[in-house]
């Protein structure tokens, strides 16, 4: 065992047990029960908080969110909700809005201050802002790279064949230092499901990089759509390595159409992104869990112009996920709770993820007894560590 550079005493585990946890090189070297590790020089009492992972925020958008900034009312479509036209909005609020540094960095102490240590952001590359926007996010990444590990999704908000030069950006944006190639619904945005496909699994296979879809279509084309998806991922390797993001058309399905492309979705290896949106159905989170297919959780838009909800808050994001689904069992509740830390450790394939030895010492308090109790009471007043080290306290920075 390593010697011991901070000791984190009398912390309570999801398992109920009392435990000193001692760090070092900002992993967890020793996990002992309360009072027989040997002291170190540096000590943490967590005084018998919960002591749990780091969530991960698996799904947000950096560059267009306006926490921070001007309170600016949101924009009903004019009838229903229609990607196109909430396009037109974003665009139209954003030269108005705060310098996006600005913006992106409010939002991020936000997350980091709430428990988040992981996260997978989405950041516009099209024809209509270029690589503007993902090199002032790449500087952002760079700026807080000892608080919070941040993924980038180069993410063609204007669409890929609609918008000129498109398939270009996202090649050079991954060279640039994206993480992974997006998409915006394939079928009904550039009415050309292949062709959008063949761009975005082309940057991938060609740049050997992760996929990660926008999928808002309902019904029979979004369950069309995900099929696709997976024969794709499948045919070029990819499992484990692509995710669907919000795949509302899988709440459309009644149960046993639902089980059946679950168990595709499962033997593709791909996972599902759900923030429970309150307007929309959305995938069956049990069901889904049940056919074996990985669903984790992202806030996705907080205070933009797709809606004016959002707290940042990955705790409060599974409480929601909870409840809009009848989580109501101590198991429910867990599961909900592993929606936000490991399922999106496994989508974002992250290393080292976990309370655990040789895990990344990335780890959050809760004034709850156990993990169920955490979900429905989210309780505030956190301490927030990353590689052992106290990066947030009561919902603030500490730098």
């Amino acid at each position: 065992m390593a010697e011991i550079e901070t000791l984190f005493t009398r912390a309570t585990l999801s398992d109920g047990s009392l435990n000193d946890v001692g760090v070092a090189g900002g992993r967890i070297v020793a996990i002992r029960p309360a009072g027989t590790l040997a002291d170190a020089a540096r000590q943490v009492d967590i005084a018998g908080a919960l002591l749990v992972p780091a969530f991960v925020e698996g799904h947000i958008h950096l560059d267009t969110s306006f926490y921070g900034d001007k309170w600016i009312p949101h924009k009903p479509c004019t009838n229903g909700f229609d990607v196109h036209e909430r396009v037109a909005f974003q665009a139209q609020n954003m030269a108005e809005a705060a310098p996006m540094d600005e913006r992106a960095r409010k939002q991020l102490e936000l997350c980091v201050s709430n428990g988040s240590l992981q996260m997978r952001s989405h950041v516009m590359v099209d024809g209509s802002v270029g690589l503007k926007s993902l090199e002032t996010i790449l500087g952002i990444r760079e700026e807080y790279r000892d608080v919070i590990d941040i993924q980038l999704v180069a993410f063609p908000q204007s669409g890929i064949l609609k918008s000129p030069g498109t398939p270009d950006l996202l090649d050079e944006a991954i060279a640039l230092g994206a993480d992974l190639v997006g998409g915006l619904d394939p079928a009904s945005f550039d009415r050309d499901l292949k062709g959008h496909l063949d761009v975005v699994f082309g940057v991938a296979e060609k740049r050997g990089v992760g996929v990660d879809i926008h999928l808002h279509d309902f019904g029979s084309l979004g369950a069309f759509t995900v099929e696709e998806i997976c024969a794709r991922t499948v045919a070029l390797g990819l499992q484990g390595k692509v995710v669907i993001s919000h795949a509302y058309g899988l709440g459309d399905l009644d149960a046993d159409a639902a089980r059946r492309i679950g168990a595709k979705i499962a033997a593709a290896g791909v996972s599902i992104m759900t923030n429970a949106p309150g307007d929309h159905v959305f995938p069956p989170v049990a069901l889904l869990r049940a056919e074996g297919v990985n669903v984790f959780a992202g806030n996705d838009n907080i205070r933009d112009s797709w809606w004016p909800y959002g707290d940042g808050d990955m705790l409060a994001r599974a409480m929601m996920i909870g409840y809009r689904s009848g989580f109501y069992t101590d198991d429910d509740l867990t599961a909900a709770f592993d929606v936000v830390t490991a399922a999106g450790a496994k989508a974002l394939g992250l290393e080292g993820y976990g309370i655990a030895l040789g895990a990344r010492a990335d780890f959050v308090t809760l004034a709850a007894e156990h993990v169920p109790e955490a979900v429905v009471a989210v309780p505030k007043g956190r301490l927030v560590f990353k590689a052992g080290r106290l990066v947030a306290e009561n919902g603030a920075l500490v730098r």
